[in-house]
C-alpha cells in the first residue's frame, strides 16, 4: 500500500519538471531583452539582500557596542552597591576588633541595630562565631546558614567577602542575600562573622528602579554559577551558571537563543572582586526594529523594481512578439508578391508571344475575308477565325492586366460614377434573395489610370462575392463601400504594403464560407479557382491585383465573423487633376471610331519606315501597309533600320516599331531617331505596356503608343491620324 504522503511529495516534483519545462520553453521564446531586464532585477536584488544584511550586522554591533557600555555602567553600579555594604562591614568590624563595641548582650544589639540603619541596603546585622553561634543581632529572626556562602566561612580570608545564596525574609519575604566578612573580637580569640542582609533586587542598582532599555534583562551570578538576582536567562541546554562560565571564558558578546524562544544579544562583565558575573541581555526583535523598517522598505522597493521589471520585460517580448510577427507578415507579403511578379513575368511572356501570333491571325485574316465572295463559306469560315482570334485578344489583355503589361491609356477620371455603373449592371442579374447594399461616400474624388482597368476591377470584385455567396442564401447580403481614407503610417496588409498618403477605399464584403489559408496563399495566381463545377478561367481576381498594381495600389482580404470574407483595395487619389492636363493627359477617357480602309492613289503613297524582329510580323506589316495604300521598307534589324534612316533622314513619313527586340528597343531606336529627323511621326507597337511604357516612350518621344494585335481599321485611323497635315489657321 503506498505511503499516503507520497502524493504530497511527488506533485512538487511534477510541478517543479512543469515549471523547468516551462522555464526551458520560455528561454527559447523570450527575447534577449527580457533576460537582461530579468537578471538586472535579480541582480539587484540579490545586492539589495547582501546589504540588508550588511546593515544587520552593523546595527547588530551597534547594538552590541550599547549594550557593552550599558553592562559596564551596570557593573560599576554593582559593584559601588556591594562596596556600600562591604565598607559598613568592616568599618563594624573595626569597632569590634577595637574593644569600641561589644559582641554580645543589650548594648552591642542596639549598636548593631542603629549601625544598621546607617546601611542604606542593610536589612540586618548579625554577629557570628566560629561554630556557627549566632552572638548578637539586629532583628529576631536567624541569619543563613554558612552553608550558603561561597567561599565558605570558615575559609575566608580577612581581606574577602563571602556571599551567600538567596533567602527569603522570613518577615518580608522578599528574597535577601547576604554579605560576611571575618573579624576577630578584642577580648576573644575565637573567629567569627559579621554578616549582613541586602535585598537580592538591590543588588541590580539602578537596574532595579528602572532599565535603561526597556527590554534588557540583567542577571547577578556568583562564581559558581548561583543566580544572585535579575531574571532568568538560562539557554534551552545551559543552566545560568553554564551561560557565565562560557561567556567568561569566550570574553565577548553573542547571540543566544532563550527558554523563552526570545534570540538575544547577551554581554558579560566580571567583578573579580567579589567573584561575581553580571549578565545583561537585550531582546533582537527589539534592538532590530529600526532596521526591520528598513528591510521593509527595501523589500517593498526591490518588489516594486522587480515587478516594473517584469512589466517591462512582458513590455519588450510583446513588442518583440509585434515586432516579429509584424516581419513574419511582410515576409509572407512579399514572398507573394514576388511569386505572383513571378508568375505576372512568365504570364506576360506568354501573352506577348501569343499576341504576335494572334497579329498574325488577325492581320491575314482580314485580308483573306476581303478576297472571299460575300455570302460564301469561305467568308463565314474567316469570320468565325477572326472572332475566335479577336477572343484570344480579349484573354490576352486580361492575362496583361494582371501581369502590369497591358499598354493603357492614363488619364485623370471620377471613381464613384464607374462603381455605380457597375452596380447598377449587377442589380438586374442578382439571382432571387441578393441584396446589393451600397455606401458610395466619395462623389468627387478622382483617380489617375485607365477607366476601362477600373470598372474591371471592380466588376470582376463584385462578381467574385457574388458567386461567393451559397446557393439559396435568402436575405443574403453583398456590401459595398467607397470612401476616402488617409494613411498616416505604413501598414502591412494581407497581400500588399500599404504606403502612407490620401486613398479611396473600395470594400466589398460577402456572407459566404470564408478563406481558408491554403487558398488564401493562391487567392490572385492566374488560373487558380475553387468553383471546378463552374466554367471560368481563373483571371477574375489575378485581373483585379494586376489593375491594383497599375494604379499603385495595395489590397487587403480578411475573413469576417462569424462567416464572409472582405476584399478592401487602396487606389492612390488623385488630388490634381488640372496639374494632369497640363501634363497632357486628357481628364475623360476618349473613344476613337474603327476607320474602314482606303487604299490610296498609286501617286500618294507614303514611305513607312516598319522595324519588327518578327519575320511573319514584318512580312504582314509590308502587305497590310500596302493594302492600306502605304509603301513599307521593313527591317528585322533594329540597327539597318536606323542606318537607312541616315542615308536619306526624309525618305519616310513615319517610323513603325516593335518595342522589345534585340540590340535596339524600341524606345531606344525613336530617341536615335529623334536626332536625325525631329519631325518623324513615330508609332510604337508592343505586346507590353502600362504608366511605365508610356513614361519611356514620352521620353523618347513617341507620337502614338498601341497594343499587339492590331486590327486593320484601328491601324488606318492611327495612320491617318499621324499623316494628316494640320488644319490651316484662317
Amino acid at each position: 500500500m503506498p505511503d499516503p504522503a507520497e502524493p504530497t511529495t511527488a506533485a512538487p516534483r511534477r510541478t517543479g519538471a512543469r515549471a523547468g519545462r516551462w522555464l526551458a520553453g520560455a528561454h527559447l521564446s523570450l527575447p534577449r531583452p527580457f533576460w537582461s531586464a530579468l537578471g538586472l532585477t535579480l541582480a539587484l536584488a540579490l545586492v539589495a539582500t547582501l546589504a540588508l544584511w550588511q546593515l544587520r550586522r552593523d546595527a547588530l554591533d551597534g547594538q552590541a557596542r550599547e549594550l557593552s557600555l550599558l553592562s559596564l555602567a551596570l557593573s560599576d553600579d554593582i559593584a559601588r552597591g556591594v562596596h556600600g555594604a562591604e565598607t559598613g562591614l568592616r568599618a563594624l568590624r573595626a569597632e569590634l576588633s577595637s574593644g569600641q563595641l561589644s559582641c554580645s548582650g543589650a548594648v552591642a544589639r542596639e549598636a548593631l541595630r542603629s549601625r544598621a540603619s546607617l546601611m542604606p541596603l542593610a536589612r540586618a546585622l548579625w554577629l557570628i562565631d566560629e561554630q556557627g553561634q549566632l552572638l548578637c543581632a539586629s532583628n529576631d529572626f536567624l541569619p543563613p546558614n554558612p552553608g550558603m556562602f561561597a567561599p565558605s566561612p570558615h575559609d575566608l580570608p580577612d581581606d574577602a567577602l563571602a556571599i551567600s545564596r538567596p533567602f527569603d525574609s522570613p518577615v518580608t519575604g522578599e528574597p535577601l542575600v547576604a554579605l560576611a566578612v571575618a573579624y576577630t573580637p578584642a577580648t576573644d580569640a575565637r573567629r567569627g562573622w559579621l554578616v549582613t542582609a541586602l535585598p537580592a533586587r538591590g543588588l541590580l542598582g539602578a537596574f532595579a528602579s528602572a532599565a535603561a532599555v526597556p527590554d534588557a534583562r540583567l542577571a547577578i551570578f556568583r562564581r559558581d554559577g548561583v543566580l544572585l538576582a535579575g531574571s532568568v536567562v538560562a539557554a534551552p541546554t545551559l543552566d545560568e551558571a553554564r551561560v557565565a562560565e562560557t561567556l567568561a571564558r569566550q570574553q565577548q558578546m553573542e547571540l543566544r537563543r532563550f527558554r523563552d524562544g526570545t534570540e538575544r544579544l547577551v554581554s558579560l562583565q566580571t567583578l573579580d572582586r567579589y567573584d561575581l558575573h553580571v549578565l545583561i541581555t537585550r531582546n533582537t526583535e527589539v534592538a532590530l526594529a529600526p532596521w526591520r523598517e528598513a528591510a521593509k522598505l527595501t523589500a517593498a522597493a526591490v518588489v516594486l523594481i522587480l515587478v516594473i521589471g517584469l512589466i517591462s520585460a512582458r513590455w519588450v517580448r510583446r513588442a518583440d512578439d509585434r515586432q516579429r510577427a509584424a516581419q513574419l507578415a511582410l515576409q509572407a507579403q512579399q514572398a507573394r508578391a514576388g511569386k505572383l511578379e513571378s508568375l505576372g513575368a512568365l504570364a506576360g511572356g506568354v501573352a506577348h508571344d501569343f499576341n504576335n501570333v494572334l497579329a498574325s491571325i488577325i492581320g491575314y485574316g482580314e485580308m483573306a475575308q476581303d478576297e472571299a465572295p460575300p455570302g460564301s463559306d469561305l467568308a463565314r469560315y474567316l469570320d468565325h477565325v477572326l472572332q475566335g482570334a479577336l477572343r484570344g485578344k480579349q484573354l490576352v489583355e486580361r492575362i496583361l492586366a494582371f501581369s502590369r503589361g497591358g499598354a493603357r491609356a492614363s488619364s485623370a477620371f471620377v471613381f464613384e460614377p464607374i462603381v455605380d455603373e457597375v452596380l447598377t449592371l449587377l442589380t438586374a442579374s442578382l439571382r432571387d434573395g441578393l441584396v446589393i447594399e451600397r455606401r458610395l461616400a466619395a462623389p468627387d474624388a478622382y483617380l489617375c489610370g485607365d477607366p476601362t482597368q477600373a470598372f474591371e476591377a471592380v466588376m470582376n470584385l463584385c462578381t467574385n462575392a457574388m458567386q461567393a455567396m451559397p446557393a439559396g442564401s435568402d436575405g443574403h447580403r453583398i456590401g459595398v463601400r467607397l470612401e476616402r481614407v488617409a494613411v498616416a503610417e505604413a501598414r502591412v496588409l494581407s497581400h500588399s504594403v500599404l504606403a502612407t498618403g490620401p486613398y479611396l477605399a473600395l470594400s466589398v464584403s460577402d456572407q459566404g464560407p470564408g478563406i481558408t489559408p491554403d487558398v488564401m496563399e493562391r487567392l490572385f495566381e492566374p488560373f487558380f479557382t475553387t468553383r471546378a463545377a463552374q466554367r471560368g478561367t481563373g483571371l477574375g481576381l489575378a485581373v483585379v491585383h494586376g489593375v491594383v498594381n497599375e494604379f499603385g495600389g495595395a489590397i487587403d482580404v480578411g475573413n469576417l465573423q462569424p462567416h464572409g470574407a472582405r476584399f478592401t483595395l487602396y487606389l492612390p487619389e488623385c488630388t490634381d487633376a488640372l496639374a494632369l492636363q497640363l501634363a497632357g493627359l486628357p481628364v475623360a477617357p476618349a473613344e476613337s471610331d474603327t476607320v474602314a480602309a482606303t487604299p490610296r492613289e498609286a501617286a500618294d503613297r507614303p514611305e513607312l519606315l516598319v522595324v519588327d524582329d518578327e519575320p511573319a510580323l514584318v512580312a504582314l506589316a509590308g502587305e497590310l501597309l500596302g493594302a492600306l495604300g502605304y509603301r513599307a521598307a521593313c527591317y528585322r534589324d533594329p540597327a539597318a533600320a536606323l542606318q537607312a534612316l541616315r542615308d536619306e533622314p526624309t525618305r519616310y513619313a513615319a517610323l513603325l516599331s516593335d518595342e522589345v527586340m534585340p540590340g535596339l528597343t524600341g524606345t531606344q531606336l525613336t530617341q536615335a531617331a529623334r536626332q536625325i529627323n525631329a519631325d518623324l511621326p513615330v508609332l510604337l507597337i508592343s505586346a507590353y505596356g502600362g504608366t511605365a511604357l508610356a513614361a519611356r516612350a514620352r521620353e523618347a518621344g513617341v507620337t502614338r503608343v498601341l497594343t499587339k494585335p492590331l486590327q486593320r481599321g484601328e491601324l488606318a485611323q492611327v495612320l491617318r491620324d499621324l499623316l494628316s497635315p494640320p488644319a490651316a489657321s484662317r
